[in-house]
């Protein structure tokens, strides 16, 4: 009996027939691993008076619970927005990223952070209890304001993340990024409304205000948009602590593994924060981005 299986299946069949009463008994299946999300397996066993039993196992795994399984790719709409992501959040993207460590250079000097293990502590307070979730929540804010056209929210949202870094450095951090950010959106990434959103912050806005403002004017998703930031957040502190512990790329690496959770759980938490969820507890960091300022010997700016 021929069988039709879908793309991406695995069959293996070993069929005798000696005989011509046969019993055939199917069971299905369905099983979830963690990189295949859900998958059927079909075990048809065959019977006959004069064989053997015979197994006949059919497998098909899907990519996804909500597309066919021969879907040709994503939709234009999901491929262009990953393709600007990718871009606006990559070291290569000249916001100057790299020149910035938020406190992680000073905290390395003091031997707070001496390896794999403390700096992911580190950068896991961060991330739950100080300048992450702050950001995170600010970047979710700004885009919708703008993605509902309420310039009064965004200025809102914008006064509130500039004066929320707690030192001069990380100021200039935020804002050098924020205004590189929307000076390269304007050249290379121009889109209907930038200029009239950026004006009605009445500043320049800061990077994660920039960030959220120009996805939510391109149309780009929320939770993507911030899923990336946050990665790329983390992945420049990873970058600037691999250069001054040191650790190896390997290592490096590591650290990034073990914060998945966490930037998964940050970005949960920002999505259904208020304005009035904001507060850090990093005490430890906010002294480090302070006491950087006068730090004698300086790969960074912050």
């Amino acid at each position: 009996m021929p069988m039709r299986l879908t793309a991406m299946a695995t069959m293996t069949m070993r069929i005798t027939i000696t005989a011509t009463i046969t019993m055939i008994m199917m069971t299905t299946t369905t099983m979830a691993t963690p990189r295949m999300i859900t998958g059927t397996i079909t075990t048809i066993t065959t019977t006959s008076i004069a064989t053997t039993p015979t197994i006949t196992t059919a497998t098909a795994m899907l990519m996804t619970t909500n597309e066919p399984a021969d879907a040709a790719g994503l939709a234009a709409r999901e491929a262009a927005a990953l393709y600007r992501l990718m871009t606006w959040l990559s070291p290569a993207f000249p916001v100057g990223g790299f020149s910035y460590s938020s406190g992680i250079e000073w905290a390395v000097e003091a031997g707070d952070i001496i390896d794999v293990a403390t700096l992911s502590d580190w950068l896991d307070a961060m991330l739950g209890d100080g300048s992450g979730f702050c950001d995170a929540t600010f970047l979710v804010h700004a885009w919708r304001a703008t993605e509902a056209g309420d310039e009064a929210s965004l200025a809102d949202v914008a006064e509130l993340a500039a004066a929320f870094v707690p030192s001069r450095e990380r100021q200039l951090e935020t804002n050098s990024q924020g205004r590189a950010f929307i000076d390269i959106a304007r050249a290379a990434w121009d889109a209907k409304g930038l200029d009239a959103m950026v004006a009605a912050c009445r500043a320049a806005p800061v990077y994660p205000v920039a960030v959220g403002l120009v996805a939510a004017l391109h149309g780009v998703p929320l939770a993507p948009t911030l899923h990336a930031f946050l990665h790329a957040l983390v992945s420049n502190w990873i970058s600037a602590a691999s250069r001054l512990v040191p650790l190896g790329q390997t290592d490096s690496q590591r650290v990034l593994v073990m914060l998945e959770a966490a930037v998964a759980a940050t970005a949960n938490r920002a999505l259904n924060a208020t304005l009035d969820d904001l507060g850090s507890a990093t005490f430890r960091a906010d002294l480090a981005s302070l006491r950087h300022e006068t730090q004698y010997t300086r790969l960074f700016r912050s």
